[in-house]
This record gives C-alpha cells, structure tokens and sequence, in this order.
C-alpha cells in the first residue's frame, strides 16, 4: 500500500498547517470471534483547524488510513468522492476552512502481527481476544486519524462489543448500554481524555478476568487524588495471575513518581492489561498500559524475572509523565521519553520496592544491551536522525533505550540528583500536555543546575559509538608511580574520535582478613580527553583489582589492566560487591566479544564462578554468553570440547544448586539449551520429561519441559506424536508456540523445507507463531541450513514489500544465515562465503529501503564479529 512510510517533511508540513482538537472514534467488533469476518466497522469524526494559506490559494492536506475499505469521506458537510480522495493509505482533504470537521467511515481488518487491533483465540478454551497496539504508527490501521506525535488531540472512544465482554479505553467507562435490539451486543462509551498522541490511545475487548483496585494520595495543597486501579488478563490465565502482587507494585510506584515529578497523575484511572502474542515489553497508552502476558508466570520464574517485570511496570508509570503528559515532537527525539522512562523504571525499582540489585540488573543487562547495539555499523546518536517511520519503528533499540538511560545516570553524576529532578519538574510545567524537542529540555535542566549542558549534550547526546576505558599503569615494586585513564572514542559513524567527559570512580579492590576481596579506596575522578592522569593514585600500593567506572556512574567499555585481569581470572568468586562483581563480568564478556582475548577463556570463567555467582540476573546472563561463545565465537576444532566441558558444568551444579532454588533452575533451563547442539545428556533430560529421573525440588513445569522437547527434537529425538502428547496437556498460547518451535528443530530436510514456506511464504502464523517456528528451523547443524542462504538473499526484497514492517522484520533478521564458521583454510573472517554474499547483496539493492538494509548490515556485522572472534581463539 502506498504512501505508508510517512515522512518527517511530511509530518512538519502538516503540522505548520493544522491544530487538531479532537476525535470521536466509533468501533463495531461484536464480531471479532468469528474467523471468517475479516474487518470491523471504524467511524471518526475529527475536528481541526486549519492555517490561513496565502492568498489565492486553499489549503489542503491528508489523513492517514490503513484499511480494507474507504466507505465515505465527508468534510465539513460534503460527501468527498471515495475514488478520487483515497490514495493507498491516504485521504486527501481539500479546500480547508478555518475550522473544520470530517468524518470517515470504513472497513478496518483484524491483525495476526500484533500491529492495529491484534486478534488472538485462545487455543485454552477457544475464547477470542482483542487488544490494540500502534507505537509508532498502527492507530491508522483501526480509525482514520493525522498520524503523528506532535497533533495532539482529545480522545472520545465507543466500542460495540458482546455484551459479556470487558470492553476498555483510555478514558474511564461513561456508560454501558445493552442494544435492545440485539442484547447479545452492548454499547461502551469512554469519558473524553486530555490531549493525546494517537499512537498511544488504545482499546482492550475480550473476555478478560479482570481485578480491581484503587489507589490515592494526599496532594501538597491538601486536594485528594483518587485514581482506580485494574488488571487484566485472559480468563484461562487468572489461576496464575497474581494481581495482589501487581496492585502493590503499582501502588508504591505511585506513591514514588507522584512525589518525585511533583505534578500530580494526570490520566484518571490507571489500568494494566497482559495481553498475548504482544510485540513489546509493554506500552504506555495513558490510562491503560499493556504489557506482554509473558510477565502472567503460568510456570516457575526467577526472582530476576520478578525483578524485571517490576522494572516494565515502573517504566511504562514514568511513561505518563515522560512521553504521555510531554511526548517528543517527532520521532527524532524519541529519546526524550525512552531514555527517560529505563532510567526512571531502574530508579523506581531501587527506592519504591524492596529489590536492592536494580542497578546491578541494569549494568549487567540493559547496558549490555546497548554495548551491543552501539558496536554496529548502524549506531547513531541517542538524539537520532529519523526521517520516516519506518526508521522509526527501528529505532526502538538499545541505544535509545539503555545508552540514553546511562547518559542520564552520568547526567546525574555530572549536576546532581536534586538539579536533575527540580529541571524535570520544570520541564512537566513547561509542556504539559505539549511536545518539545531536546532544546526544551536542556533549557531546563540548565536552569535548573546552573550548568550551560549545550557541550555536554553535544559530547554525549548527539555524537556516536560508544568510549573505551583502560589504565596505564607504571609501578615498581608495587608501588603505582603514574596512573592514567586512556580513552578511545572513535564515532565509527563519522570516523572521528569523540573524547566524552566522564565523572566516574576508580575501585581499590583488595584482600581482607576473611579472604573477600573488598572496596579498600575509592578515587573519584572527570576524565577528560585521551588520556587523564590521576594523580591521587600516584605513590599508592598497587591494589590487586583497580576497578575503573566503580559503581557504574558513567557508559564505556573498560579494559582491565593485567594485574586486575589477573585477579578478576583467579579471585572473581571472592570479589564481594555485586556491582563491582557484574563490572567484571561485563569487562571479561567484551573482551571476548572484541576478540581480544579467547572465548574459551570467558567460558571457563563462567564454569569456574558462575556456581558461586549469588545474583541470579548475573547468573542468568552470564550462563547465556557463555553458550553464545560456545556457539559462535569459539573456532569449530574447539567448539565440542569447549560446549562438552560447559554442558558437564552445568549438569553438576544443577544437581548441587539448593533444591528448589533460582540458581538450580538457571542451571536447568542452561542444559536443555545447550543440550540443543550436544546430545550427552538428553538420556538425562529424557528421564525427567517422563518421571524416571528426578532433581531433588525442581519443577519440571511447562517451560522447563517445552525447553527439553526443543533440545531432543532439534537431535532427532522426537516424534511428532510425542510432541503432539505434549501440546494435549499444555493447551496454552505459549504451549503452541513451544509445540512450533520443536516440530521445526527436527533435523530433517522435508521438516526444513516445510517450515521454510509456512514462515517466507505463507501468511498463516501469527507474529508468535511465526517467531517459534524460525527459532525452531534455525536450531539445525549446518548441512540442513546451508541450502537455504541463497533462498534467503532471493527472497529478501520480495518479503519486505509484501508482509507488514513487524513480520518483515522478524523474517529478515531471524533467518539471516548467522550460524557460520570460518574454515581452517586461512580464510579471512571478511572473506567468508556468507559475509561476501551479504556484501554482494548490499551492492547490487543499494535501492533497497534503509530499514531492510539496516538488518541485513547489522546481521552481517553479527557474523563477521563471531568469524573474527572465532579467529583470535584459533591463535595457539
């Protein structure tokens, strides 16, 4: 459909002419559980107004929608001629007044992509469900509307519905009327909202069980604040969703954001619905968050996992201020509320809850997350360039998400946490209910701090690719003459070195009485340029792990110099801080990644400390880099030995774990995966699966049974029957998808081939389901695989034209032919054939659309960082 991929100049040409006001938005979804009908009724009435145009001229511009069929246009009175305004995903409006109303009517279609109004019946009881997502721009595939941040508009919503559904809006419920003339369908109508962004209303429509609750608070002026509180899930899930944990979470991050921003909530009521077969973590639609269902544990979870659910939960709160109450003009700026919103999900997390490691999480997680992405060839600035939607929707990534958090958390670092959150409320008054851009912003944390941060936001905010940290350090006989802080910068965007200040602190690490390695000094220090000599070290003793960026103030790579290394190889175990500990961890882990030392070496780490690793979210990382250096950076005449000695490692610590522990399910759920490629112990897994082998308090529940099917059926151990036995006593969302992924890891030829059509070809699976079945048909020894690239560079193109930009993409990226090794033959990691049939791809569809390009180069960057890495640990 043309005319999709709106374009910045687009959106700033329409937003110079018009100011939007409001919108009334009827739906007719009564019948959404018949899969026969494809669409559903949509009607919006807009009201706008218009700029003078010069004079002789008249006015006009478009509305945006996605849809089966236009059915009328009517502008302010007069009926628009369908065939001559609708061009593809536009409607054009002419001759605009000063003030103007128009109403369109037509046919919008059900999604199976999680885009507009997703579709889902549960494969539990057959009941159907409906939910909406649209950041960025997937409300125009539900109602016709000005699809952009920057016009903002009130919000009036009514939804026909089966009368014994829950029905939900932005807006509180105004009334609920039962058809007389069909009492099988009932009317909702919503209270009106504040000014709003389009992508963030929403409506909720299914039999979900729903849970209530309210929360208030005192105001500084003595005022009341009363906000209703409701949680939503499928109706075959509310066994295991535990509500009264979720309405206690909620209400401490309340009572948190509320005093912190110093403006009170401003939405009304505040809902959480967990929805399925969700593209997100979740989304901040005001008034009523959706979250993905997989935060509903209908099997056992990790405390990391509650951790990081808690973490969601308090982002999408500081969403309603950040990005819902002051949203970013265009897409641009879209920092302003991500970044904002993972910093603040930490915060809220580590003083409104009892978890006392969020911000280890966050430098063991999220930070990584974003050393990944700023390592690619596509890194850009957290203040980004976005000149179309389709760059948008890419853009939701770890750079503007954790790297903008962490330049915040060193923002802090720089002006202080008073200056930081006075600036912040500054900005809520400022623009309420407005858009702003990274000016407005600065001017008020700037006023705020009594800081000019022009120069700090052009270093930080608006430069690319990520700072590297090492010591240089000269001692004699273990006393430290000079020390200096060596930074490496290059922007690989513009190739230039870009030398940030960083205020961080260096760590003094040594023994103590009991054998722990401890914090003995702590030297707080601005480094500034390529090299930053700190004099206070000058003439100390050598401590055994000098431990730059301490405590994590500040974003870069750290190297560890030899002794530290040294220590960190020997003694990690007895490091006794846990942030200082992941900093290690995450210092090891880049180094391998970078190929500067062996992967192996990083593996054995983890083998040798992970049991005594007492954070689970540490844990839980670090045993996934290890299987992926197993997997893809170790060379292929290591690769057995290497995964054979982990896999022996995991096993015995999961028969050593406390029985029913974190820690013993980590290490289970570490062998089914890595039994995926390694066939030792699936007699093991095999007994646990039918009863004949028991671990002392562990659960071998669904997930923990779909992981073992996964691993026996990608090693040719498993039958479809016996895998259609399994899908009968776990009739669930995430059984199906567990029940894909095994039948496509079979390792047969027809079984590839198969599942090959039904994800390229056909347009069957859902997003989940899509998603399963790629997982399942990438888990394959390279022979099954291997005939499979050149499809995959032939069908490139014809994919991303014909599919939606969400399915698109997750074919793309996820049969990108990554699982490659480079030969022993001397061949270069950039002379691999795989790598040099990416480049001849580049080259010949340089006419492509930059988001297609986007995941095919950053894939390749992928393969050709696991080649080179594969190289450096072939080295003797």
């Amino acid at each position: 459909m043309p005319h999709e991929n709106l374009q910045r100049s687009e959106a700033a040409q329409r937003s110079a002419l018009i100011t939007t006001h409001s919108y009334d938005v009827s739906l007719d979804v009564r019948q959404a559980a018949d899969p026969d009908v494809a669409g559903y009724a949509s009607r919006s009435v807009i009201s706008f107004s218009a700029a003078e145009p010069g004079q002789g001229q008249t006015a006009s511009t478009f509305l945006d929608f996605i849809c089966s069929e236009v059915h009328s246009v009517v502008l302010n009175g007069e009926e628009l001629p369908v065939a001559d305004v609708v061009d593809g995903s536009r409607i054009r409006l002419d001759n605009l007044l000063a003030e103007n109303q128009v109403t369109v009517t037509g046919t919008s279609l059900y999604s199976r992509s999680g885009e507009g109004m997703h579709r889902f019946v549960d494969p539990a009881d057959g009941q159907c469900y409906l939910y909406t997502q649209y950041e960025p721009a997937d409300a125009r595939r539900v109602f016709a509307n000005f699809e952009q941040p920057d016009l903002k508009a009130e919000f009036t919503f009514h939804v026909m519905a089966p009368s014994g559904w829950e029905v939900a809006s932005n807006g509180v419920e105004a009334a609920r009327t039962r058809l007389t003339g069909d009492p099988d369908t009932s009317r909702w109508d919503f209270a009106s909202t504040k000014p709003m962004s389009t992508y963030i209303t929403t409506v909720l429509a299914g039999p979900y069980f729903k849970a209530q609750d309210h929360w208030s608070a005192t105001l500084d002026d003595g005022t009341q604040l009363e906000v209703p509180l409701a949680l939503y899930c499928r109706a075959s899930m509310a066994d295991s969703f535990d509500a009264a944990e979720l309405f206690g979470l909620t209400k401490s991050g309340l009572d948190f954001f509320n005093r912190l921003f110093g403006l009170p909530y401003p939405w009304g009521k505040y809902d959480q619905a967990f929805v399925p077969e969700y593209n997100l973590g979740a989304m901040e639609n005001p008034g009523l968050v959706t979250f993905t269902e997989s935060y509903v544990f209908t099997s056992r979870a990790t405390d990391a996992q509650y951790q990081a659910r808690a973490n969601t939960l308090m982002h999408e709160m500081a969403h309603m201020w950040f990005g819902d109450l002051v949203t970013m003009q265009w897409w641009d700026d879209l920092w302003l509320k991500e970044s904002f919103a993972d910093y603040m999900g930490t915060l809220g997390v580590d003083r409104a809850t009892a978890w006392e490691t969020a911000w280890v999480s966050f430098a063991n997680k999220r930070k990584g997350w974003a050393y990944v992405q700023d390592q690619l060839p596509t890194t850009h600035p957290i203040v980004a360039d976005i000149p179309d939607l389709e760059a948008a929707k890419q853009n939701f990534d770890g750079i503007t998400y954790a790297k903008g958090a962490s330049a915040l958390k060193q923002l802090v670092a720089y002006v202080g946490f008073d200056a930081f959150i006075a600036g912040s409320r500054q900005y809520f008054r400022d623009h309420a209910y407005g858009n702003t851009t990274l000016a407005d912003l600065l001017a008020a944390l700037s006023a705020s701090s009594g800081r000019d941060l022009a120069g700090w936001a052009a270093q930080w905010l608006q430069t690319s690719g990520i700072s590297t940290l090492s010591l240089d350090i000269a001692a004699d006989g273990g006393v430290m003459g000079s020390v200096t802080i060596v930074q490496d910068a290059l922007d690989p965007v513009t190739g230039r070195q870009e030398l940030r200040p960083h205020r961080l602190r260096a760590g003094l690490y040594n023994t103590d009485g009991s054998g722990a390695l401890v914090r003995t000094g702590s030297i707080e220090t601005d480094v500034v340029g390529s090299r930053t000599e700190v004099t206070e070290l000058a003439g100390e003793p050598q401590p055994e792990l000098l431990l730059l960026n301490d405590e994590d103030l500040t974003y870069a790579k750290v190297r560890l110099d030899p002794v530290s290394e040294a220590t960190v190889l020997s003694s990690l175990d007895r490091i006794a801080d846990p942030m200082a500990r992941a900093l290690c961890w995450t210092a090891l882990w880049n180094s391998a990644r970078d190929a500067e030392t062996p992967a192996t070496r990083y593996v054995d780490a983890v083998t040798a400390f992970g049991p005594s690793e007492t954070g689970i979210g540490v844990l839980l990382n670090i045993l996934e880099n290890a299987s992926t250096a197993v997997e893809h950076y170790t060379p292929v005449s290591r690769r057995e030995a290497a995964g054979r000695r982990f896999l022996a490692a995991a096993d015995a610590q999961l028969d050593k774990a406390v029985p029913g522990s974190d820690h013993q399910l980590a290490w289970a759920r570490t062998v089914a995966a890595v039994s995926r490629r390694d066939d030792a112990l699936l007699p093991r897994l095999r007994g646990l699966l039918d009863g004949t082998e028991e671990v002392e308090g562990l659960a071998v529940d669904a997930e923990l049974r779909w992981n073992i099917w996964h691993a026996l059926a990608a090693n040719g151990q498993a039958t479809v029957a016996e895998l259609d036995a399994e899908l009968a006593r776990d009739t669930t969302a995430s059984g199906r998808a567990g029940h894909a992924t095994a039948l496509a890891a079979r390792p047969d030829h027809d079984v590839k081939a198969g599942a090959w059509k039904d994800a390229v070809h056909g347009t069957e699976l859902s997003n989940q389901l899509l998603s399963a079945t790629i997982a399942g048909f990438t888990t394959a020894p390279a022979a099954l695989l291997d005939p499979y690239v050149e499809p995959y560079f032939e069908c490139l193109r014809d994919v991303w034209d014909n599919r939606s930009i969400e399915i698109a993409s997750r074919i793309v990226k996820g049969l990108y032919p990554s699982a490659q090794d480079l030969p022993a033959d001397g061949t270069r990691p950039e002379e691999q054939a795989v790598v040099l049939r990416t480049d001849a791809w580049l080259g010949t569809n340089t006419d492509a659309p930059r988001a297609l390009r986007r995941i095919i180069v950053e894939q390749r960057s992928h393969l050709l960082r696991a080649l080179t890495a594969q190289a450096a640990s072939s080295a003797p």
